[in-house]
């Protein structure tokens, strides 16, 4: 039977028929402003405050301090807690670029997510993950180095991507091959702002629903709809925006 993991993310662990395969590493792509680092922030905090797992959060874009306020701001109001006590811990792009080089960082990384305690870990982002490396071959080598020594400490992997198309059918990387899920944020705008949807692309191991769900970021983080949209992914020769 396959163990799966929570998100704890309103209505999404639905879709994904209870949650993500445990010890696996998922992708969550989108655009600028997608919701991307909310749902790395809301998956570890879930983690400790609902689960009782504890987690790691390397974030290559934002500082400590800068985390902890988008972690308030959208409601997580023990997030310092957490840190303070050890339950999750923090490695901001202070510390993990500070030799600007990936080996470097793993070895500032290494004791931690080796350290038992840690069930549940995020990547934000592989966007700027990727500027460690000159080509797309070398970042291969290191983004499979990484996710088996992630696995190999059991591990459940969230990393965020840069999506730089709205459709992302037109504009999948080789890391969406790489890695155990994929899940899509979409937006489209409105005259009054933007809808925003999320798309279950891909779950090894698992049976997913591959519509395409509402969804919308309110204080409590991110909240999906589990009433499908109109339009679907799957249909052939079909954009939905």
């Amino acid at each position: 039977m396959v163990e799966l993991t929570e998100t704890g993310i309103d209505g999404l662990d639905g879709i994904l028929g209870g949650g993500i395969v445990r010890n696996s590493t998922t992708l969550v792509s989108g655009n600028p402003g997608a919701g991307k680092s909310v749902f790395g922030l809301q998956y570890v905090y879930n983690g400790v405050e609902s689960f009782d797992q504890d987690g790691i959060y390397l974030s290559f874009e934002e500082n400590a301090e800068d985390l902890r306020e988008a972690a308030e701001s959208i409601g997580f109001e023990n997030w310092q807690t957490h840190v303070d006590s050890g339950a999750i811990r923090v490695f901001d792009k202070r510390e993990l670029l500070r030799e600007n080089d990936f080996n470097s960082s793993l070895e500032v990384i290494l004791d931690d997510v080796q350290d038992s305690r840690y069930e549940r870990l995020v990547l934000d982002s592989l966007t700027m993950f990727q500027l460690f490396f000159e080509d797309e071959r070398e970042k291969r080598t290191y983004l499979l180095k990484l996710t088996d020594i992630l696995r190999e400490n059991d591990l459940t992997t969230v990393m965020t991507n840069e999506q730089g198309t709205v459709f992302p059918e037109t504009d999948i990387g080789l890391e969406n091959f790489l890695t155990d899920g994929n899940i899509f944020l979409l937006q489209t705008p409105t005259e009054s702002g933007v809808n925003r949807y999320v798309w279950v692309a891909k779950m090894r191991k698992q049976d997913i629903d591959t519509d395409i769900f509402p969804m919308e970021i309110t204080q409590g983080g991110i909240r999906v709809h589990e009433n499908a949209s109109a339009f679907s992914m799957m249909g052939e020769g079909e954009s939905p925006l």
